[in-house]
């Protein structure tokens, strides 16, 4: 019976969507964005629900649980299958955030908000872009909305705390690939230690245009310079991304493998990434 509601609720929302004209744009090229990856334990209460490389996290506290990121509008089902192979229940989700207002990590976002009752959060910079499912976004053509819009509940801005059952939050501006793109950065620990996490959103360059040619992103340049010098300067014990191949899952766990939070401490990985973003703008700036 409650397979059937989920069903029904997400034929809902997708016909709802289509009468606002939303259309996900084709991912038949990147099949690993909706290809399933099983879940499993990151370190301490923080696990892996996504796909094979859209990354989507689960933190289970006490009080309800926090669901970061939700793939496309097909991962919904993935994601509560997900949840539920790890022993949760996909209704204790009280908290959405995501780490940018793209289709590929808020397609399913609509959906489930709307099954859960969960409270969405997001950068007080992608607000209006999720409110419109991305119409507005400044690298559209805004003809039409890559995903159902989806109003937050909550604004956040940097250095805000966001808050559950004891887990706290600091969710990190970092805008230049979206206006409101961020990161999260937060302790975990199990029967060993604890661990700080970083939940990295990295400041790729997604416009072939020149920043100059951008007049819905005029701060656009600047942004991304102030991300990139700020994302330098953070530590943690364990970082990941929005992207499971931006952060290499695949050579630091493998399904089925046993619980490990050593193999995600890679200090080395995120520093070469930055390197490599901070070459790709310096030569955009340069109009190389």
């Amino acid at each position: 019976m409650k397979k059937h509601l989920f069903l029904i609720t997400l034929l809902a929302i997708h016909y709802l969507a289509l009468a606002q004209k939303v259309t996900e744009p084709s991912t038949t090229a990147r099949p690993e964005w909706s290809k399933p990856y099983p879940p499993f334990q990151i370190a301490g209460n923080l696990y892996y629900v996504g796909t094979y490389d859209l990354a989507c996290y689960l933190i289970v506290t006490p009080k309800g649980n926090i669901l970061i990121n939700t793939g496309l509008a097909s991962s919904a089902p993935i994601i509560k299958a997900s949840i539920e192979t790890l022993g949760f229940k996909f209704t204790d989700t009280k908290i959405l955030l995501t780490t940018q207002a793209h289709y590929d990590h808020m397609g399913a976002m609509a959906a489930i908000k709307k099954i859960t009752g969960a409270k969405l959060m997001v950068d007080e910079g992608d607000a209006a872009v999720v409110a419109d499912g991305g119409r507005s976004d400044y690298a559209l053509d805004g003809n039409v909305s890559p995903y159902a819009p989806v109003k937050a509940d909550q604004l956040l801005h940097n250095g805000d705390t966001v808050k559950l059952g004891g887990m706290a939050l600091v969710m990190l501006h970092h805008p230049g690939h979206t206006k409101g793109s961020c990161s999260y950065l937060f302790d975990v620990k199990d029967k060993k230690r604890k661990y700080r996490v970083l939940i990295a959103n990295l400041p790729t360059i997604i416009t072939d245009k020149k920043f100059s040619e951008i007049p819905a992103y005029p701060n656009i340049a600047r942004d991304y310079a102030y991300t990139l010098a700020t994302m330098k300067k953070l530590t943690f014990d364990i970082w990941l991304a929005s992207h499971a191949s931006q952060f290499g899952l695949y050579g630091k766990h493998k399904p089925g493998a046993a619980y490990n939070p050593a193999a995600f401490i890679d200090r080395n990985g995120y520093d070469t990434q930055l390197k490599d973003l901070q070459d790709q703008f310096t030569k955009k700036i340069n109009g190389k």
